[in-house]
């Protein structure tokens, strides 16, 4: 059986220099917010082309954490409108709503499944003060469409939990807009072995805003400036995530490699599309969408053939009994993709071997 995603394997190859890792760790006697902490921080903004990177506990505390911190700066008002894709996971809808602003969910690109910057220009209003960019499924939104809303005093945050190591044009995500958040869930492309998540920015009053926020407030043991949380990146989980950046490159070299192939193999298909304009691309997830074909069956009949998909995902935020306020709403690029998305897998410790195999059951079954 090919699983849609390993845990032990993904990381088996990094065995033992996670066990000198956390033999590091415990010798030191210090567990939180400790060297592992700041040294992975350094790293991480330096890999993004950043100058500032905050280690937070997940990457939907990142998000919040951002949004909070811009409200604590005068930036951002409770109340205020902040611009999301229809179509993204449920995080960055919940992180708006725990701030206290007010989500505005928009159309993406059919084409892409990010935000159609013309969509975006019809739903802003006196008070949008904030655009979230997600790059999902790893495909970068086009920042450079987004620009003429930043110049007009609207914050561009990245929601780039599926996208690191992502390049746009000469910058890495992470470094295109004013602040970013990243989830370092363990299946993500840089994944700890826990919940964990961090921020990355240039600004440094968002950075040190923000290091006080995720500790209680505090700037200064025991003096609390703010009404903090504890939302901290743990020190054991740093030390994991030090190891594994080492070769993000690498790892998402092989990814890319693998989608080119499904690209090539599956481009015949009439009744899958691919995803297209790829080239700013971190290939977390390989996504098609089925036309004209039972999904809950094909993915049966792949799983019956010893192949692993999911679907990401399979209901729109604004179907959510969480968001109820929304499902009144109707988002019909969104709805197409929930109801036809597909994700094979698609992992740097797969063989050519598998790919093949996945793809040609793919062609007998379509």
């Amino acid at each position: 059986m090919i699983k849609f995603l390993d845990y032990y394997k993904l990381n088996e190859k990094y065995k033992d220099d996670f066990k000198k890792s956390f033999d590091k760790f415990f010798d030191s006697g210090w567990y939180i917010l400790g060297n592992q902490v700041e040294q992975f921080e350094k790293e991480f903004a330096s890999y993004c082309g950043s100058q500032y990177c905050i280690g937070v506990s997940n990457g939907l505390e990142a998000i919040e954490l951002i949004l909070r911190s811009y409200i604590e700066l005068g930036k951002l008002s409770k109340g205020d409108e902040v611009i999301v894709p229809a179509n993204t996971f449920i995080a960055s809808i919940l992180a708006i709503k725990h701030a206290g602003l007010t989500p505005v969910l928009v159309e993406p690109n059919i084409n892409t499944y990010n935000l159609d910057a013309k969509e975006v220009e019809k739903a802003i209003t006196k008070k949008t003060k904030a655009i979230i960019l997600v790059h999902l499924y790893g495909r970068v939104a086009e920042i450079d469409d987004f620009t003429q809303f930043n110049n007009n005093g609207i914050l561009i945050i990245e929601d780039a939990a599926q996208a690191h190591g992502a390049m746009y044009k000469d910058k890495k995500v992470g470094n295109l807009g004013d602040a970013a958040a990243f989830s370092f869930y363990p299946g993500k492309n840089l994944g700890a072995l826990g919940d964990a998540g961090g921020i990355t920015t240039n600004d440094k009053d968002l950075q040190e805003i923000s290091k006080k926020l995720r500790n209680y407030g505090s700037g200064k043991k025991y003096h609390h400036e703010h009404l903090g949380y504890n939302k901290r990146l743990d020190e054991l989980q740093a030390g994991f995530l030090r190891v594994k950046l080492k070769s993000l490159d690498e790892d998402n070299k092989r990814r890319a490699n693998f989608a080119k192939f499904y690209l090539k193999e599956l481009a015949q298909i009439e009744s899958i599309i691919l995803p297209q304009n790829v080239n700013e691309h971190a290939w977390h997830l390989f996504t098609i969408r089925l036309t004209n074909i039972d999904r809950d069956h094909f993915i049966q009949q792949m799983e019956k053939n010893g192949v692993a998909c999911m679907i990401h995902y399979p209901i729109a935020p604004h179907k959510q009994s969480a968001l109820s306020e929304f499902k009144n709403l109707s988002f019909p690029k969104t709805e197409l993709i929930h109801e036809q998305i597909v994700s094979l897998p698609l992992n740097s410790y797969l063989t050519i071997k598998d790919y093949k195999y996945i793809s040609s059951t793919i062609k007998t079954l379509l």
